[in-house]
């Protein structure tokens, strides 16, 4: 299973200031649909399992971060504080089962896109999962032995429509097939793998078009 996303909002996102931009994902396979305050402003509302907030424009400084289930404002499931540092664009994933809930703030790195390719990555955010090699049909390992809470860097490769296959490292093995997966050209995308091994919700991954694609900072 996977979701995908590739869309350019419409504002317009460049920044001549010190100003970060911050996107709120729910990777949190066992928690419900949130609310989300930043110091104490209701941020993101019922966002749910493999949801993404719009990049929100963030001044550089430390932030409290607030998730209560869905609708209810008493007894967070998680208080935390977060240092955002100037001109960065940011995923920050909440990530663990429910009962040992985190905050995993994941650079979007800017840098230039080789004229004629597409920059993907691999971001491995299942909680009891073991490491995983990402393949393509042909046996060629894109990303090996990723682990959890790992984030790849970006590679290059060309644009195009892709199958993913997923397997525990070093083994043959297959725990998840992804097909038709649309990498447009200079952009950059991360693969997301969410969910639990054996478990619901099953392992799956999330395909979001980055914000460094059309963020400048």
């Amino acid at each position: 299973m996977y979701s995908y996303c590739d869309y350019y909002p419409y504002e317009d996102y460049a920044s001549m200031e010190t100003k970060s931009y911050v996107r709120l994902f729910h990777a949190s396979p066992d928690a419900p649909p949130v609310d989300i305050y930043i110091n104490n402003r209701l941020t993101a509302s019922n966002l749910k399992f493999k949801d993404f907030t719009e990049y929100l424009p963030l001044e550089s400084g430390l932030y409290n971060v607030k998730v209560y289930p869905a609708g209810k404002k008493n007894n967070p499931v998680l208080d935390r504080d977060i240092r955002i540092p100037a001109r960065g664009i940011y995923t920050v994933a909440a990530i663990n089962r429910l009962k040992d809930l985190a905050l995993y703030p994941i650079l979007d790195e800017p840098k230039p896109i080789p004229s004629g390719k597409v920059y993907v990555r691999f971001g491995h955010l299942s909680p009891n999962a073991p490491a995983v090699d990402v393949r393509l049909p042909n046996g060629q390992n894109i990303f090996k032995d990723v682990k959890y809470k790992e984030v790849t860097d970006y590679v290059p490769v060309n644009p195009g429509t892709y199958t993913f296959e997923v397997y525990p490292t070093g083994t043959n093995k297959r725990v998840l097939y992804v097909p038709n997966i649309t990498l447009k050209g200079d952009r950059f995308y991360t693969i997301y793998a969410v969910g639990l091994v054996g478990e619901e919700p099953p392992l799956q991954v999330v395909v979001p078009l980055d914000g460094n694609s059309y963020i400048r900072v």
